[in-house]
């Protein structure tokens, strides 16, 4: 059905549409777009300055009337009006490469796990409004599972972590269906103001997120590290008013990381607890995958191993896993199309 629905139409496009990043896959060529989720906005005009990249570099440098805004908040849409103009440059980019003379195309959307009707039909229509014929969901920890080219359609357990920038989705995938699943509004985003209330409390230090996103990626850690790092931050000292440069160590950072990190792995036991004793027995011999931007913080799959007792993996290239399995249901809808998100989308138009 699936197949039938799509097969007129070959201009296909998915879409990772990301708290910190947004990545497109345009169907039978692969990723094509990996900008940030930014967007710089004139507010005395209200008019669209900037997108992605160019919009990035604007963050923390731009006058008062400018803003540079992320438009999802937690993995969903907080600002209508900016997401749809987002979407809009990313689509219309497509659209320039490929299809200057085709129709407008079919799109598949991840969204989180979890989210309310009212949060699918925001994306849905700021999708559509974006130039979408039409707008399909599919939810980012199956999206995630099958780009980690796991066996999400055989009758065994396949259990996935996905951290992104705003959120962390762990589920247990089996037989194209998600049993049992957790999303934290606790990933990448929330690690960085870890970092920023940290600077203020030990070191009465005003920096930003630019700085410390460079932090967590630099020594950054949830399990300590072979070899001691440090790294300089600079910032406003809070107390002078002066600028001010220190020396962190990956031990300060893994002691500001911690509280968040703890959560992390405790919602993966909960997870892993609530899980049926037969998929457990499938997850015990496969392991737990980890995928998105967040696994790659050092030594987290060390103290996932540690804690929960199962081995665990980081996948190839986890930053881009989400929006290639998507990709991949695009490629293979007569074989994936029932993993697509339940919505009144998915019906078949009369």
């Amino acid at each position: 059905m699936f197949k039938k629905f799509f097969s007129r139409f070959s201009n296909n496009i998915a879409i990772d549409l990301g708290t910190a990043n947004s990545l497109v896959y345009v169907q039978d060529k692969g990723i094509v777009i990996n900008e940030p989720s930014v967007v710089a906005v004139n507010k005395k005009t209200g008019r669209v300055l900037a997108i992605g990249h160019e919009a990035n570099k604007m963050v923390g440098r731009t006058p008062a009337y400018i803003v540079a805004t992320r438009p999802l908040v937690d993995g969903v849409v907080s600002d209508f009006e900016i997401t749809e103009q987002m979407l809009k440059y990313f689509i219309g980019k497509v659209h320039r490469r490929k299809f200057i003379l085709g129709p407008r195309p079919r799109v598949i959307v991840g969204v989180p796990y979890g989210v309310t009707e009212v949060e699918k039909r925001a994306v849905c229509d700021a999708t559509k409004n974006a130039g979408a014929r039409d707008v399909f969901l599919i939810e980012e920890p199956m999206s995630a599972a099958i780009g980690a080219r796991l066996a999400v359609q055989e009758a065994g357990g396949n259990f996935i972590v996905d951290i992104g920038g705003g959120t962390i989705e762990v589920a247990v995938i089996s037989l194209g269906g998600i049993v049992i699943a957790k999303s934290l509004r606790i990933a990448g985003d929330k690690l960085n103001k870890d970092i920023i209330q940290f600077a203020q409390d030990e070191y009465k230090l005003l920096i930003g997120e630019r700085a410390a996103e460079e932090v967590k990626i630099g020594i950054g850690s949830a399990y300590p590290l072979k070899e001691r790092k440090e790294l300089p931050i600079r910032g406003r000292n809070l107390i002078t008013g002066l600028p001010e440069e220190i020396l962190v160590s990956d031990e300060d950072i893994r002691r500001a990381l911690a509280k968040s990190v703890k959560q992390i792995v405790t919602a993966i036991k909960t997870t892993v607890e609530e899980t049926p004793p037969e998929l457990l027995a499938d997850i015990m011999a496969k392991g737990i995958y980890l995928t998105g931007g967040g696994s790659l913080l050092k030594g987290l799959d060390v103290l996932v191993q540690e804690e929960i007792k199962i081995p665990a993996k980081i996948i190839e290239d986890p930053l881009t896993a989400m929006v290639r399995g998507a990709g991949m249901v695009l490629e293979n809808l007569d074989e994936l199309g029932e993993t697509l998100a339940e919505t009144e989308e998915l019906e078949p138009p009369k």
